[in-house]
């Protein structure tokens, strides 16, 4: 795409544009967002990994309702979704052991058309039942480690360029929208990191000359300072800039969906942002998408309430990924921290669990099928007689996913997840065997 002229930049016109920024004698360190050098080398044949982590532990058991198993019922009186039978006050049946929240709706035509996944019984190796420690355990990628350490996803992010010069110059190949500093994202790659919602549309006093000038003369003296200063200043004029063409389409949108009612547009407009900005740069191999309250202790709901509302909010979400994210080899993948119990609690919730379903959408995901080991239900197949079993660690599901996908050689598994068993010819031993089918050649 050619350069624009000055003219055409509203937020960067009226006052310092990017390549005066650039010209500073500190700016070299910048490549905070490298749109013009990647314009240059598109990647356009490379997968993408878009990572969606439900922060707070999703409840599997009604986003993917075993609607088959009698023990179901049983657990739930309040919380469980009725078995299907063609009407939106049940799951949408997906097979004959398992069908969707009537709220998730919205990814059914995925199922159907062979892009949309689930693995129901994978999550951390051991049960662990503080949203701290396992948000820690999954965002390192090394279950049992309790100190502080780099996120997987950054180091994937470093390992899947092997371009020195992006390196050198601080390009970056990762991108995370909604959160301030997540843990994942934590490690020596650049990584790109953008507001919520429309909080990324706005730039703040960087966006007035004058307060933009006085904060560049008060770092100038530091070269390190000046240098991140410069980064995210860059970075934040320009990630405004290139949203501004979908701030007025969402505000419409916006008007529309909600009708006097609340709106999903806070989740989908984070993924249209990360979509579009993933698209914009090329470089942009790695992203990051989180939402919270998946927390439901109490009054969860069943086919209405809170969960079923938070669901909608998802599918409208991964729906807008799905449109960003078609190449062959792009694929999205939504995890939690850990699942909820099997039976409902007496405040009409769920509580901590352990196993969850994995979710995973891609043109090469071999979909409108379930793969992994299921068990069910009964009293004797549950863990600690309440929970999920894990029979899959997230970290040969994501193992799979990037070498298949991503082009992840046994060796980045094994640096990426330190003391990962889930490499070579062991990924696909044992119960995961039964993962063997989950990409499509």
């Amino acid at each position: 795409m050619p350069s624009r002229p000055a003219s055409a930049s509203p937020l960067l016109s009226a006052g310092l544009r990017r390549r005066q920024l650039l010209a500073l004698p500190w700016a070299a360190l910048l490549g905070g967002s490298g749109l013009a050098h990647a314009q240059q080398r598109p990647t356009e044949s490379n997968g993408r990994f878009v990572l969606v982590f439900l922060r707070g532990a999703v409840d599997g058991l009604s986003m993917l309702v075993p609607h088959a198993d009698p023990s179901y019922r049983q657990l739930r009186q309040d919380t469980a979704i009725p078995a299907p039978d063609g009407t939106t006050q049940t799951a949408l049946a997906l097979d004959k052991t398992f069908g969707l929240h009537p709220a998730l709706a919205p990814l059914l035509s995925s199922w159907q058309q062979g892009s949309l996944s689930f693995v129901p019984t994978s999550g951390l190796p051991q049960a662990i039942r503080s949203h701290f420690e396992a948000q820690h355990e999954w965002e390192t990628g090394q279950p049992g480690l309790r100190h502080a350490a780099d996120g997987w996803l950054n180091g994937w992010a470093a390992r899947s360029s092997a371009d020195a010069a992006d390196a050198a110059e601080g390009v970056a190949h990762a991108l995370g929208v909604g959160e301030a500093n997540p843990e994942i994202l934590r490690g020596p790659a650049e990584v790109r990191l953008v507001g919520r919602g429309n909080g990324a549309l706005f730039t703040g006093v960087l966006g007035r000359e004058r307060s933009r000038q006085a904060l560049m003369d008060l770092y100038a003296s530091d070269p390190q300072l000046a240098s991140a200063f410069a980064r995210g200043a860059s970075s934040r004029l320009e990630t405004a800039e290139m949203l501004q063409p979908t701030a007025a389409l969402a505000r419409g949108e916006t008007m529309a969906a909600d009708n006097g009612a609340g709106s999903p547009q806070g989740l989908a407009l984070d993924a249209r942002h990360l979509a579009t900005l993933m698209r914009n740069d090329p470089r942009l191999r790695v992203g990051f998408l989180s939402a919270g309250g998946w927390d439901t202790h109490a009054n969860q709901g069943g086919v209405t309430g809170q969960l079923a509302n938070n669901l909608g909010r998802l599918a409208v979400a991964l729906v807008e990924l799905q449109r960003g994210f078609s190449r062959p080899d792009d694929v999205v993948v939504v995890a939690s921290e850990f699942g909820r119990t099997c039976a409902e609690n007496g405040t009409r919730g769920t509580d901590h669990g352990h196993g969850n379903a994995m979710l995973l959408m891609g043109p090469r995901i071999n979909g409108g099928r379930w793969h992994g080991r299921w068990e069910g239900l009964a009293a004797g197949q549950l863990n600690e007689g309440r929970d999920l079993p894990v029979f899959h660690d997230f970290r040969a599901v994501l193992s799979l996913v990037l070498r298949s996908t991503q082009g992840a050689s046994d060796a980045q598994l094994a640096a990426l997840f330190p003391g990962n068993p889930y490499a070579g010819s062991a990924l696909l031993a044992g119960d995961n065997r039964a993962l063997a089918q989950l990409i499509r050649a």
